[in-house]
Parts: structure tokens; C-alpha cells; sequence
């Protein structure tokens, strides 16, 4: 929808730009309708999208087992689910601009927000699990070679953190201005470095001896990673090289057959391509650790298949494992789905936000919410470490 040919169609459409066409426009200010196609368009697919999820999210609360008739609908009937979605796109292509836009705008923001929060879940899984397995075999084929390598992999993402660190702020930041995003770089670092400490210190490593420095130097380098995203939507043109106000002359033609729209930038394109690994990770892989399962899972577990069932799936034939106990929870799949679409909704926008008279928006909405995210990462981080310490009885291995 954002690519110039998908948008010079939707321009030919009489229903997309009925408020007057042909004019220059400036980009954080009035802008044509022609360059505002391919960001509605993106608003409404990802709004199909979260509206399909939703109801399926909501139609299968509850289902224990595959014994509910309900079941049957989430693990088939597709022509007939293609269909509602493919319905549901259309519709969404028919709602009056208004104020629709602004309003998903916030809802793109909350989901967005949880997403965040989820990736960073994941992505704390990922570290432990990591650290875990390395130390694990190091300790039972007595090699070096592994300990060099989590050596290697702590430098590297501590050396790119850095990096990361020096680069923001030589882009984002001027002398004598552009305090927010000192301010924002300097205690995002601070806080980086207090949790690498901790993360190392005695007690915290009799407590949890799988703690160690890979973990918090990828929380470190994530945690610039989102700084980065929230930078990108300071709303000054001197302190955010990415705003889009950087042509020449300010202004853009808009029209049927030549306007240019710049949504695609740096943090936006990481952005998805982080985004695409988070969803295979969950996709692929189940945790090693039952607390993070249990997000995915209902209380009720499936049995472990016997020699006969397990020889039956061997041959290539399907086995229903779920008569029992479903082996995840389909309503909360489908709400993970949900937040997908809005905040890659986000990311393909930019977290621009829609405004009166056509106007596309930086807001500084976009920045706290993601400054926001990246301090709750180290906090939910920060608690994997002292939860030991803090609640001894509890079974945290």
C-alpha cells in the first residue's frame, strides 16, 4: 500500500480523495490526499487485520480442549475464515476518514506499547535460555571454546552499545539544544550500566548462577535499539535527522501520476526486520522456562503421547494431541495477533499521527511510549535478576 504504483491506483479511486487535489504540500504540515493514500490504506488493512483477530480472539475464549465444536473452526475451515477477513479489508476501506484515523492512531499506540513489552518478554527468554546452554555445555564437554564464545558475543554487543550510544548522540542531539534526547541517552546508559552490574554481583550469582553479562549486555543493546525508535519521533527538525521536512525546498507534488511519499527510513526498516525475528522466534521455538510457557498455554496440559500414538505420527499420520488438553491458548494466540497488526501498523507509518486539515503528525506520544517500553525492558529484566532474592521460596530455575 505504501509503494508509489499501489498508490497512484488507489489516487484513480473517486472515493479516496474527494477534498480537492493538485497542491504543493509541506510535510509536517498540510499535505494532498494523494500522499496520505498509502498511510490510510496501511491504517485500514492493519485495522481489518486487528478487527479479524479480535473476533476470533473472542470466539474462542475458553476452549480446553478439541472436543469444543469451536476448536474445529481455529484449526480449519480457512476458505470461509479467508473470506470474512477479505470481507472485513473491504469494509474497512469504506470508513469515513473523520476522525477514524486519529482515534486507531491511540489504539495503534497502546497495542504497540504491549507489543513492545512482549518482544522485550521474548527477547529476556531468548538471553537466559542462550547463556544457559553454552554454560551447560561447556561444563559437559569441558571446553574453553564455549566460554570464549560467550566472551566474544558479551564484547561484541557491549562494543555495538556503545556505538550505538556515540552515534545517537552525534545525530540526535545539538549543543545547546536538544536536551530531552540527552536526557533520554544518558539515563537510558546509566541505567544500562547499574543493571550489568547487578546482574554480576555475588549475591545475585549464588542466587542465580546462570546470570551473567550476555544477558544484560542484550538488554543493553536492545534498550538503545528502542531508544533509537523513540529519537526518531522527536518532533524538531533539529534534533531528528529522520523527521520528514528534509527536502530542499519543504515542500512535495502531490498528484495522480507524480508525488513522493517518504515513510520508509532507518529505524522503521529495523524496526520490521526485529519485528519478523520476534514473530519466527515465537513461532519456531517453545521456551525453556514453564513460567513463559504458561503465557502460551492453558492450565491444562496435553499427556505425553505412549509408544503406539508416537508410532502413529512417526508414519506420517496426523494424530489429534489436543482431545485432552489444548497445547495453547487460542484466544491469547490470537490476541498476540492483534497487537502484531496495530504495531506494525506503527511501523509503517512511523508513528506519525494524523491531524486536522491532513496533516502528518511527529508527536512526542511516540517517544515517551517507547521510552516508556525500553525502561520497563530493563525493569522486567532487573526483576528476573532479585526475584530469587526476594521470594527464596519460589522455584525460579
Amino acid at each position: 500500500m505504501l509503494s508509489p504504483g499501489v498508490e497512484s491506483q488507489l489516487y484513480k479511486l473517486p472515493w479516496v480523495c474527494n477534498e480537492g487535489t493538485g497542491s504543493h504540500v509541506v510535510l509536517q504540515g498540510h499535505i494532498d490526499c494523494g500522499s496520505l493514500l498509502g498511510h490510510r490504506a496501511v491504517y485500514r488493512m492493519c485495522f481489518a487485520m486487528a478487527a479479524f483477530f479480535f473476533l476470533f480472539s473472542l470466539l474462542m475464549v475458553c476452549v480446553r480442549s478439541s472436543r469444543d465444536p469451536r476448536a474445529a473452526i481455529q484449526n480449519g475451515f480457512w476458505f470461509f475464515k479467508f473470506l470474512i477477513f477479505v470481507g472485513i479489508t473491504v469494509g474497512a476501506f469504506y470508513i469515513p476518514d473523520g476522525c477514524f484515523s486519529n482515534i486507531w492512531f491511540y489504539f495503534g499506540v497502546v497495542g504497540s506499547f504491549i507489543f513492545l513489552l512482549i518482544q522485550l518478554l521474548l527477547l529476556i527468554d531468548f538471553a537466559h535460555s542462550w547463556n544457559q546452554r553454552w554454560l551447560c555445555k561447556a561444563e559437559e564437554r569441558d571446553s574453553r571454546a564455549w566460554y570464549a564464545g560467550l566472551f566474544f558475543f558479551t564484547l561484541l554487543f557491549y562494543a555495538l552499545s556503545i556505538t550505538a550510544v556515540a552515534l545517537l548522540f552525534v545525530y540526535y542531539t545539538q549543543p545547546g539544544a536538544c536536551y530531552e534526547g540527552k536526557v533520554f541517552i544518558g539515563l537510558n546508559l546509566t541505567l544500562c550500566v547499574c543493571v550489568s552490574i547487578v546482574a554480576v554481583l555475588p549475591k545475585i550469582q549464588d542466587a542465580q548462577p546462570n546470570s551473567g553479562l550476555l544477558q544484560a549486555s542484550i538488554i543493553t543493546l536492545y534498550t538503545m535499539f528502542v531508544t533509537w525508535l523513540a529519537l526518531s519521533n522527536v518532533p524538531d527538525q533539529k534534533c531528528n535527522p529522520h523527521l520528514l521536512t528534509h527536502f530542499g525546498n519543504g515542500t512535495v507534488l502531490a498528484g495522480p501520476e507524480g508525488y513522493e511519499t517518504h515513510w520508509w527510513d532507518a529505524p522503521s526498516i529495523v524496526g520490521l526486520v526485529v519485528f519478523i525475528l520476534c514473530t519466527v522466534f515465537i513461532s519456531l521455538r517453545s521456551s525453556d522456562h514453564r513460567q513463559v510457557n504458561s503465557l502460551m498455554q492453558t492450565e491444562e496440559c496435553p499427556p505425553v503421547l505412549d509408544a503406539t500414538q508416537q508410532q502413529v505420527v512417526s508414519e506420517g499420520r496426523a494424530f489429534d494431541n489436543e482431545q485432552d488438553g489444548v497445547t495453547y491458548s487460542y484466544s491469547f494466540f490470537h490476541l498476540c495477533l492483534v497487537l502484531a497488526s496495530v504495531h506494525i501498523m506503527m511501523t509503517l507509518t512511523n508513528w506519525y499521527r494524523p491531524g486536522e486539515t491532513r496533516k502528518m503528525i511527529s508527536t512526542w506520544t511516540a517517544v515517551w511510549v517507547k521510552i516508556c517500553a525500553s525502561w520497563t525492558g530493563l525493569l522486567l529484566y532487573l526483576w528476573t535478576l532479585v526475584a530469587p532474592l526476594l521470594l527464596p521460596n519460589r522455584d525460579f530455575s
